[in-house]
C-alpha cells in the first residue's frame, strides 16, 4: 500500500510496519448512560485508538486513514517533522474500526 505521493511524511515504511498517529484521540469514553469517563481512570490493560498515516509494502489489512486499536505498552515512538507517531507491526494491531458514524466514534468497547 505505502504512503500516498501527496503525503507530507518524508519516510517510506518497510515490510509489515504501520505508522499511526494518536493526535486527536482523547482517550475519554462514555458509559452507556452518557457519563464521560476520563482517560486517567485506572483500569486494567487498556487498548488505544490511533489513525494510520503510513504503511509498509507488506501490510494487507489496513490502509491510510483507518482507525486501529493497539496496546500502548507495545509500541515504539518516533518524531517526524515535530509530530509524534507510534510505529507498530501489522500483527500488533487488534482491530480496525468500522466507519459507521459521522463523528468517527466507533461505539466499540474492547
Amino acid at each position: 500500500m505505502g504512503t500516498a505521493e501527496s503525503d507530507p511524511l518524508p519516510i517510506r515504511m518497510l515490510h509489515d510496519r504501520v505508522l499511526v498517529s494518536t493526535e486527536g484521540e482523547t482517550g475519554e469514553r462514555r458509559s452507556g448512560g452518557g457519563i464521560v469517563i476520563p482517560a486517567t481512570v485506572a483500569i486494567g490493560r487498556r487498548l488505544a485508538w490511533a489513525s494510520v498515516v503510513a504503511t509498509g509494502a507488506n501490510v494487507r489489512t489496513v490502509k491510510i486513514g483507518d482507525r486501529v486499536l493497539f496496546d500502548p505498552e507495545d509500541r515504539a515512538e518516533v518524531e517526524v517533522r515535530g509530530k509524534d507517531y507510534v510505529l507498530l507491526r501489522e500483527r500488533d494491531l487488534h482491530a480496525v474500526a468500522a466507519e459507521r458514524l459521522a463523528d468517527r466514534q466507533t461505539g466499540l468497547y474492547l
